[in-house]
């Protein structure tokens, strides 16, 4: 008897349009869908007009509370970075790479965004 295993899908990542900037709120966040290769995401978009990097896509789901809320939270600074605060349980991510300042365990899957003229584009 022989068996046959299926290899893994491969997707190459690819620059997708999501929205444009005028969907955008300056400072704050907004939450969107995406395709990823482990499937469907909400993600949160934070757009920084000003800064070296204008644009944030992080996971939209708070890992303390499983509730999808990061895009209602308050962006500020700590330490010198971007980062978002939780609504529910006030803990802080840094936009940049995710990572909760709080619980070096913890950690917001991030995505490269960018701004192509009006498009807001999300490498997936």
């Amino acid at each position: 008897m022989t068996t046959a295993t299926a290899a893994a899908p491969t997707m190459t990542p690819t620059w997708h349009p999501l929205c444009t900037r005028a969907d955008l709120v300056a400072h704050s966040g907004v939450a969107a869908w995406i395709e990823t290769a482990e499937g469907t995401a909400q993600v949160a978009l934070f757009y920084l007009p000003g800064h070296a990097t204008e644009l944030y896509a992080v996971d939209h789901r708070d890992p303390f509370s499983g509730a999808n809320v990061i895009a209602r939270g308050i962006v500020g600074d700590a330490r010198g970075e971007p980062v978002v605060a939780s609504p529910l349980y006030k803990q802080h991510f840094r936009l940049d790479d995710g990572q909760c300042l709080e619980d070096d365990a913890i950690r917001l899957r991030t995505w490269p965004a960018r701004l192509e003229g009006d498009e807001v584009q999300i490498l997936t």
